[in-house]
Order: structure tokens, then C-alpha cells, then sequence
């Protein structure tokens, strides 16, 4: 495919909405995915450090 203009390859032939929409939603989700891979990797490491906190009072004597 050939475009004369710039206007012409933004336009992507008419389809646009969906040719950029496409590469926008990729986007989001290659820049959410590792964020919210932390997130829940934070997550079980504070509630393995708390139960393993707790795990440490029980045996405590009394």
C-alpha cells in the first residue's frame, strides 16, 4: 500500500479507529500488565511476611 501524504497513512485507508485503536489498547496493556505484576507480587510477599509474623507470635510462650 502506497500513501502520497502523511493524512493518507494517519488515515489508514479510512480505517483509523480501529488501526490506531488497536495499537493504543496494545500499548496500555504492554505498559499495565508489568505494573500490575508488581502490584501482585507485592501483595503475596506482605501477606507471606504477615503470616509468617504471626506464625512466629503463636509460638512465642506466653
Amino acid at each position: 500500500m502506497q500513501w502520497n501524504d502523511i493524512g493518507e497513512f494517519l488515515a489508514m485507508g479510512g480505517r483509523a479507529f480501529y488501526v490506531w485503536g488497536s495499537f493504543g489498547a496494545c500499548l496500555l496493556l504492554m505498559v499495565a500488565e508489568p505494573i500490575l505484576a508488581q502490584r501482585r507480587a507485592r501483595a503475596v510477599r506482605d501477606t507471606l511476611r504477615r503470616e509468617r509474623l504471626a506464625d512466629e507470635l503463636d509460638r512465642k510462650p506466653g
